[in-house]
């Protein structure tokens, strides 16, 4: 089967819940997050939401990196997404989650 690969821009709680989401699917792999947060920042809220509450998963960081049960998503924090090394990183499909880019233009 093959695993379509996944880049999330913006982790705020739309795209922390796609990334939760994604996870459990065998065919998706998340590679990739952008977003202005630090790490251990996103991690925390990545483990601990207010209206979900906690995932059940084993959430760790590095400075550029999430770590999710052993296995390393690659965090990123860049303002223009024209710098976005999208294509570099063999990214199938991107999940616009910033809320601002609303419309087929601007995405």
């Amino acid at each position: 089967m093959a695993v379509t690969r996944i880049a999330i821009n913006g982790f705020g709680r739309i795209g922390r819940n796609a990334f939760k989401i994604a996870n459990e699917r065998s065919d998706l792999e998340i590679v990739a997050i952008n977003d202005l947060t630090d790490t251990k920042t996103l991690a925390y809220l990545l483990k601990h939401d207010s209206n979900y509450g906690e995932y059940g998963r084993q959430v760790d960081f590095t400075e550029n990196e999430l770590i999710i049960e052993g296995k390393s998503v690659k965090v990123l924090a860049e303002k223009d997404p024209e710098n976005l090394p999208w294509r570099d990183l063999n990214i199938d499909v991107v999940i616009e989650s910033t809320g601002f880019f609303t419309d087929k233009d601007g995405a």
